[in-house]
């Protein structure tokens, strides 16, 4: 495990989201800077489809709430 420094507002910004989203705050920061990751190596892709595509990659089911 590594330490990574962040902006003081980041780090609240991190917090409050970890609380919304059910995350400590260091998986909500991983999580901000996996899609990221994902985002700038794919900028072709919107957020939905990022998730979609991780979500397959974990077999989850994904059910098709438009038909």
């Amino acid at each position: 495990m590594g330490i990574v420094k962040i902006a003081e507002d980041l780090h609240e910004d991190a917090r409050r989201a970890s609380a919304v989203m059910c995350r400590s705050i260091n998986a909500q920061a991983e999580y901000w800077m996996k899609i990221g990751m994902l985002a700038e190596a794919n900028p072709e892709l919107s957020f939905n489809q990022i998730i979609r595509s991780q979500l397959a990659a974990a077999d989850v089911d994904i059910p098709d709430l438009a038909a």
